[in-house]
């Protein structure tokens, strides 16, 4: 909260520190095949007589920002010799490109995460693709078979082939996730450093094996190597590939050795550095930024390096042309390479800062993206760096227009800089960020894609506090600016902006929205019946704290309180008026209901009393003169059917349904874990028949044609009676066929392919067992049907030990991941619910081969199939099965089984045998007791989470300490379950026993306080970012099934203080301890600073400690005994810092979670909602909301006031003059390149000059003036491009290696006299260069 949570998120220019031979990893691309280039670094490409490939290939970077294949900013994927063909070298160099084409990429690990990403998205399109298929398919039942042959034909195809593709993905995706062994013969790593240096191999080591061993130990040592490399690089005249291939040796010895980069000799090193960057050769040079890159170590290198003159370096480079890319992405990374060291950003010069910028204004370029990222890296490290050098121009417009895909963390970059003083005053009051409502506001221009992209940078900034904060400015200027868009007549922009409201309010659609927008009546389908396919949460018992809501909660009741402010309803009434669309006047008519029932729920009843009359709507629906009335009293109507239907459908304790039997179509979309008895429906004899004959099962032995709504009603009612269930049987081939339609070696049901519209198979098949079950009539003829004798046969193939096999097992993996085969094994979750069932499954031996299926380390989704589907309520043979996995199987297992546990412990079963208490769990909380002492730690976590989860409820808490769980080897794992255990005397008397009290109140007093508050602050920015995702329902192997229940718990993490004050003991000792009032006097004396960043976090923890005492009843006399609550309001309502503010709130919606709190808060004008029993939610919000969105525009610093010290204004007004004449006017002339009027004549002016062969541009003196004006003012990149053009290429290799001091040298021979002092490795290496006519070629 303190800091964006991902500034950042993908940089290029991240270098993974791994080993190119103990890590070696083989990258593939989205199709699983091997990349065909597998690296980012300098790959020189040979031809097959030796010489170099011209070609010059750009491919997807993986870690480009953008997701296009060659989108603006992503960088090439190998970089190979741009020149005509070269000279034939020696065999060295043929060596030498040879090991090079070998190289593996520099940053493996994170192609293979970016391949896996690839493969992840692909898969979710392909899901969705395949649950399109399937809701088209079932569509297409509905019609005539005839009339949609070919159309059904055609999307089972597609169907087909989404299943197919997404097998073939998944097993991508477990082959990129599993280790890989070497695939390239184990070469010591000396026979690859020196191969290409000189042609020489270390010999082999006698001893290694044919299948390969460990690395052989270096015959010589790494600072050895390293001198042999970089003498190699002193040989003269040579082609571009040898002194790459060398830079790419350095390089990988860097990797290898991460230590010996701090014992460079400078000396040496940056000679050759030098030399390389001044090559001629793009490969070359960009070889040097890349090896320069890698012998960075902390700051004292970085200045080393910009003592060397790398600047100018930096600079030309960057603005050349993009035939010169491989040069310039390198370049690029080399710069950002600064930021990745300590307080390096302070190396990185202005005029680098200012370059980047001018790339990033280019509109074309193609690492346009990537120089965004780094300039706003450099705002949130160096803000004035970034002002002063003209870098938050492109940052503002990338914002505005849309244009820069990762616009949140771009947004994230300025929230950072708005939420402290000493950072905001490098903006103008907020205005940066209302550049983003631009593309609302201006409806003449607006285009869908920005518009978009604009509205995930609005909701990024609306859900963290100093965007709130800024956006609320000026009487919420930019938020009703927003909300008055629903007013322009345009559809695109009414929609996206209502969805941007269904997300910042976190509005989860029912799940009759679909139909409901498609035009469908609420009356036909709202019925309370239609609700088993909705998952109901469980309702907490009385003794728990019913009221307590999520801090998310508390933060969307203050959201929704300035959204209404901000005249939000007049906007989506104006919507239902006069939209020509119908569906859109529906979903505003449906998120008309939803804010209607929120603001009910979260906000006082002063907010949202006045707000459920609807005057506006009323008041014209009641004008009996005007037409218009017809459409407001249809508004009035639809919005009272979706408040009724919403009502009715909002989880609630006995909201179970009555009958199953109406409606029995949409009881199939989802599935439950078992089927619930219904009461039986007394039918007379012919109404039963004529039932039967209606399901057509009579008349047709073909499955698809079955009415299965009105089997599945038969079964779940009239069968439940013996009579009708044995007229069924004996009378009819009802019973008969149904049953042989699911016996396994019929290959019908066995052989369906496994979707969400075939889950209805499955669902009136365990109804079927669990009808069966219920009567005499009913035991007798399924134990002896040939259904449960076939599961046995298919099971026992499966067992190792029962000496049956089969080429193809029914239950083979493939077949459970495709077909409804896992669907039997739901069926024996529902006998297993039953001891009728389970003496059958006894009496063929299931039960045994289930013990031996349990021991298969091979099969693991059999295993999981087996745990997932038994009903553990009796006690019996699921429990021993499940024991077993708990404590004898895989790692992978046992946290699966670990999971099963979660249900079973954290709530009452109400068809267990015990009802009452928590008898009916002491099994599942024992085993989980078991499971602490596991030796995987992920184990023992799984375990932890769940019990802290049973310790919501008391008496379940009080079993678990009567358990007497050791959890001292877990440590920080077992923390909160321990702090738990004192909301309890029983459990606070434990823990005071074994001393853990005194010694935990202690560590949290002098530190863990403090440790809290990151904690707090990361679960709270995990909650508000974390988008919710949509589950299909349908039965599926997933892994996470049971992992991902109850995982989005966004309330508070457990704070020590809270848990003390739940017992009288506890708030006696901490009376004693006098910690409150310590905590209280730091918020008096210390809450209002914003300069001392240790100070502000110790107030924050003590702002959290006094919230969690405070929203204990107990705890909240502290309150009053201290009077602290007002400096906590007055920090809330007027501190500097955005997201102290927001700490603050939070904390007073704690406080208010206590009568006495919420009675203290009312005094200063906060209020908060209550249930009809007058129990507190605390959601507190103020009363007036400006007085908390307080905030005043603030002085914003001009360029000038930033950083531009006297002597930078000196150099800059310096630059501007010059005793020749000359040059004097060359320097008039540049200023006047910065005007676009006078652009064009400067340019023609300086061309002339330039073809006059006048010596001030072979002058290293005019040459800094102008880069001195480049760096002091606003320039484009084809300007600087020019610039670069004018001056001789040997001008530039002067300055580097210093030689610009004697005014003897501003001469014609000035090539001739520079070399004199230069050594010979010098000069010739530099010789092939200055024949070049200019810099930027």
């Amino acid at each position: 909260m303190v800091g964006p949570p991902s500034i950042l998120s993908s940089s290029a220019a991240t270098t993974t520190q791994k080993s190119f031979y103990s890590q070696q990893s083989t990258p593939y691309t989205a199709n699983g095949s091997k990349a065909p280039s597998d690296r980012d670094g300098l790959q020189p490409g040979v031809l097959a007589n030796g010489r170099s490939n011209s070609n010059l290939s750009f491919g997807p970077r993986g870690s480009s920002l953008a997701p296009s294949p060659a989108p603006p900013g992503s960088f090439s994927s190998n970089m190979r010799s741009q020149l005509a063909p070269s000279r034939t070298g020696s065999g060295q160099d043929v060596n030498a490109s040879m090991v090079n084409l070998e190289r593996l990429d520099e940053d493996d690990g994170l192609v293979s995460e970016q391949v896996l990403s690839t493969l992840r998205e692909s898969l979710n399109r392909e899901m969705k693709i395949k649950e399109g298929s399937e809701n088209m398919l079932e569509a297409l039942n509905t019609k005539k078979a005839k009339q949609t042959k070919e159309q059904r034909q055609r999307v089972e195809a597609e169907l087909n082939s989404s299943n197919q593709k997404i097998k073939e993905l998944r097993n991508q995706i477990t082959e990129l996730q599993r280790p890989k062994p070497p695939t390239t013969p184990t070469r010591t790593r000396m026979d690859v450093i020196f191969q290409s240096s000189n042609g020489l191999r270390s010999p082999h080591s006698a001893t290694k094996s044919a299948a390969g061993s460990e690395l052989d130990e270096p015959t010589e040592s790494p600072t050895y190597a390293l001198a042999e490399i970089l003498q190699a690089l002193e040989a003269e005249g040579l082609t571009p590939d040898y002194y790459v291939g060398h830079a790419n040796n350095l390089v990988e010895l860097f990797k290898r050795y991460p230590t010996l980069k701090y014992d460079l000799v400078w000396s040496v090193f940056g000679l050759r550095m030098q030399v390389m960057l001044l090559s001629e050769s793009r490969e070359v040079v960009a070889a040097g930024y890349r090896m320069t890159r890698y012998a960075i170590s902390d700051i004292s290198s970085l200045q080393k390096i910009r003592s060397l003159n790398t600047d100018y370096l930096v600079v030309l480079s960057l603005i050349k042309e993009r035939k010169a890319d491989v040069e310039r992405e390198q370049a690029l990374k080399f710069v950002r390479a600064f930021l990745d060291v300590k307080d390096g950003v302070t190396e990185v010069s202005r005029a680098v800062v200012r370059t980047i910028a001018s790339v990033a204004e280019h509109t074309e370029d193609r690492l346009k993206a990537i120089c965004i990222e780094t300039l706003a890296e450099v705002m949130v490290r160096n803000p004035a760096l970034l002002v002063a050098s003209g870098g938050l121009r492109p940052l503002a417009d990338a914002l505005g227009e849309g244009t820069y895909e990762a616009s949140e963390s771009l947004t994230a970059a300025f929230l950072f800089l708005l939420d402290s003083p000493q950072r905001r005053k490098y903006l103008r009051s907020g205005y940066e960020l209302e550049v983003l409502f631009t593309a609302f506001t201006d409806s003449l221009y607006a285009k869908e894609n920005i518009l978009k992209q604009n509205s995930k940078a609005i909701s990024y900034a609306l859900k963290s506090w100093p965007g709130l904060m800024t956006l609320s400015m000026y009487n919420f200027r930019a938020i009703r600016s927003l909300v008055s868009c629903l007013m322009l007549p345009n559809p695109t922009i009414r929609e996206t902006v209502i969805d941007l409201l269904y997300s910042l309010l976190r509005i989860k659609s029912p799940f009759w929205a679909t139909s409901f927008l498609a035009g469908r009546r609420l009356t036909t389908y709202g019925r309370v019946a239609t609700l088993k396919a909705a998952p109901q949460k469980s309702v907490q018992p009385a003794e728990e704290e019913t009221g307590e809501k999520s801090f998310v909660d508390h933060y969307t009741a203050l959201l929704l309180a300035v959204l209404i402010a901000s005249d939000m309803l007049p906007g989506l009434l104006q919507v239902t008026r006069d939209a020509d669309n119908s569906m859109l006047k529906r979903k505003t008519t449906l998120l008309i209901g939803e804010v209607l029932k929120l603001a009910d729920n979260l906000l006082p009843s002063t907010w949202s009393a006045d707000l459920q009359l609807l005057p506006e709507l009323f008041s014209a629906a009641s004008h009996f003169g005007d037409n218009e009335r017809f459409d407001a009293t249809g508004t009035v109507y639809q919005i009272s059917s979706v408040s009724r239907t919403l009502y009715r459908t909002a989880p609630a304790a006995g909201s179970i349904l009555a009958s199953s039997i109406n409606n029995s179509q949409d009881n199939l979309a989802g599935l439950e874990d078992q089927p619930k008895s219904n009461p039986n429906v007394t039918l007379d004899e012919t109404t039963f028949r004529q039932l039967l004959v209606e399901t057509q099962v009579l008349s047709s032995t073909n499955p698809t044609k079955w009415k299965w709504d009105i089997i599945l009603k038969i079964i779940e009612g009239p069968l439940l009676n013996g009579k009708r269930l044995d007229e069924a049987i004996k009378a009819s081939k009802f019973i008969k066929r149904i049953m042989s339609f699911y016996r396994p070696f019929k290959y019908k049901f066995a052989e369906v392919r496994n979707t969400r519209i075939t889950q209805k198979y499955v669902k009136v098949g365990c109804a079927l067992i669990h009808t069966l079950l219920q009567t005499t009539e009913g035991v007798r003829y399924l134990s002896d049907n040939k259904l449960l004798r076939q599961i046995a046969e298919c099971l026992a193939q499966c067992d190792p030990t029962s000496g049956l096999t089969a080429q193809s097992p029914m239950f083979s993996r493939e077949r459970l991941q495709e077909t409804l085969c896992c669907g039997y094994f739901a069926m024996l979750g529902t006998m297993s619910g039953d001891l009728k069932g389970l003496q059958m499954l006894d009496r063929w031996r299931m039960i045994n081969m289930m013990y031996h299926i349990i021991d298969l380390k091979q099969r693991p989704d059999l295993i999981k199939l087996l745990l997932s589907n038994f009903d553990y309520n009796l006690p019996g043979h699921p429990r021993v099965l499940l024991s077993k996995a708990l404590t004898a199987g895989s790692k992978e297992i046992r946290i699966y089984a670990t999971n099963v546990l979660r249900k079973y412990s954290s709530r009452s079963r109400t068809n267990g045998p015990g009802t009452q208490g928590v008898g009916d769990s002491k099994w599942a909380i024992q085993l989980l007791v078991t499971q602490l002492y596991d030796p995987e730690v992920e184990v023992c976590a799984t375990a932890i989470k769940i019990l802290e989860e049973a310790c919501n409820r008391k008496n379940y808490l009080e079993y678990i300490v009567e358990c007497r769980p050791a959890l001292d080897h877990l440590g920080e794992i077992g923390a909160p379950l321990l702090l738990r255990f004192l909301s309890t005397s029983i459990g606070y008397h434990y823990l005071d026993g074994l001393d853990y009290i005194s010694n935990e109140m202690d560590d949290w007093f002098l530190g863990r306080n403090d440790t809290y508050v990151g904690v707090i602050e990361a679960s709270l920015a995990r909650s508000f970012v974390e988008g919710t995702e949509e589950t299909s329902n349908r039965l599926s192997m997933d892994v996470d099934s049971f992992e991902l229940e109850g995982d989005n718990d966004a309330h508070v993490p457990p704070h020590f203080y809270r848990e003390l004050t739940r017992t009288k003991e506890g708030c006696k000792l901490l009376r004693d301890k006098g910690h409150f009032e310590e905590f209280a006097t730091t918020i008096r004396e210390y809450g209002m600073l914003s300069d001392d960043s240790e100070l502000i976090l110790k107030v924050k923890g003590c702002l959290w400690a006094v919230g969690n005492v405070g929203s204990m009843e107990l705890g909240a006399p502290f309150l009053e005994e201290s009077d602290v609550v007002e400096n906590i309001v007055k920090i809330a309502e007027s501190h500097e810092i955005m997201s102290l503010r927001g700490t603050a709130f939070f904390v007073l919606g704690l406080i208010s979670r206590s009568v006495h709190g919420l009675e203290i808060l009312s005094e200063f004008g906060w209020d908060s909602n209550t249930t009809k029993t007058g129990v507190t939610l605390g959601l507190c919000i103020p009363q007036r909301l400006g007085k908390f969105f307080s905030f005043q525009p603030w002085k914003h610093e001009k360029v000038s006031e930033v950083v531009i010290t006297d002597a930078q204004k000196a150099a800059t007004e310096e630059a501007k003059t010059d005793d020749d004449v000359v040059n004097q006017r060359i320097l008039e002339l540049i200023v006047d390149l910065g005007n676009t009027v006078l652009q064009k004549r400067a340019m023609t002016e300086l061309m002339h000059i330039k073809a006059k062969k006048v010596p001030g541009f072979k002058q290293p003196a005019l040459f800094k003036k102008i880069m001195t004006l480049l760096e002091s003012h606003h320039f484009r990149l084809g300007v600087r491009h020019f610039v670069a053009e004018l001056f001789d290429r040997s001008v530039l290799r002067r300055i580097v290696f210093g030689e610009d001091n004697s005014d003897d040298e501003m001469n014609s021979d000035v090539d001739d006299t520079g070399s004199e002092g230069r050594t010979e490795r010098q000069r010739s290496i530099s010789d092939v260069s200055e024949s070049a006519p200019g810099i930027g070629v």
